[in-house]
């Protein structure tokens, strides 16, 4: 399966928008939500900074930046999916005051972010990067948005080292997540996980990018028996 250009991955996302959330709590069992707390912990966002959620998707990892840089600071979610964004703000309404007024919705495309440069403390990506069209690019964009030493946290799925890890997850894909895709009428939307999990750099290739990308420090850590990584860099 060949790569699907940035409008087709922007409009599966734009599909399956009304069932991102469910989806994403059934394929993991909510450890979703442990990871992208994980990640946060190895950026360390601090109260009244400013900072970037890049492929926001729903708006949870943006929420959780929100709580940690609130009141005074700001968590900017930017996702190219309108439907994304509109469940996003609706969410956001049930959030605290305090956690609200430090919560901005964007649109924008990760290849070309309508920011200036040195404008952010720190950035997430969650579940994001394996899906942008231009890897180096993104990463290009994402470090010059950042002010010089801040940090940035991508989280990802990742291609296991161990061969019975790698067949577990070649079979949870195509036993759990396609069948289970196939309930939500979200079968094709769904079905370029495998093909882009494939092409997706492992760690050690995601290192290398982010180096030739210009950050000064990069490590991967494999989590969740090396079916997860989550990128830390710093610029």
């Amino acid at each position: 399966m060949s790569q699907p250009s940035e409008t087709d991955v922007q409009q599966i996302f734009d599909r399956i928008a009304p069932v991102y959330d469910r989806f994403n709590d059934l394929l993991s069992l909510g450890q979703h939500r442990i990871w992208k707390k994980m990640a946060l912990r190895w950026c360390e966002p601090k109260q009244g900074e400013t900072w970037l959620d890049l492929c926001c998707g729903s708006g949870d990892m943006t929420a959780l930046l929100a709580r940690q840089v609130a009141p005074t600071g700001q968590a900017i979610g930017v996702d190219f999916s309108k439907e994304l964004l509109a469940i996003a703000a609706n969410k956001a309404q049930n959030y605290l005051p305090s956690i609200q007024k430090s919560l901005t919705w964007q649109e924008g495309n990760v290849l070309n972010l309508p920011f200036a440069d040195h404008s952010f403390d720190g950035a997430t990506l969650a579940y994001g990067l394996r899906n942008v069209t231009n890897i180096p690019q993104c990463l290009a964009e994402l470090r010059r948005v950042l002010k010089t030493g801040a940090k940035a946290a991508i989280l990802d799925f990742h291609r296991p080292s161990d061969p019975l890890i790698q067949s577990f997850q070649d079979f949870y894909l195509d036993r759990v997540v396609v069948p289970l895709a196939d309930r939500f009428s979200m079968t094709d939307e769904y079905a370029y996980i495998a093909p882009s999990l494939a092409r997706f750099p492992i760690g050690s290739e995601q290192v290398k990018l982010a180096k030739a990308a210009g950050f000064s420090q990069a490590t991967h850590y494999a989590i969740a028996n090396g079916m997860m990584g989550i990128l830390v860099l710093q610029k």
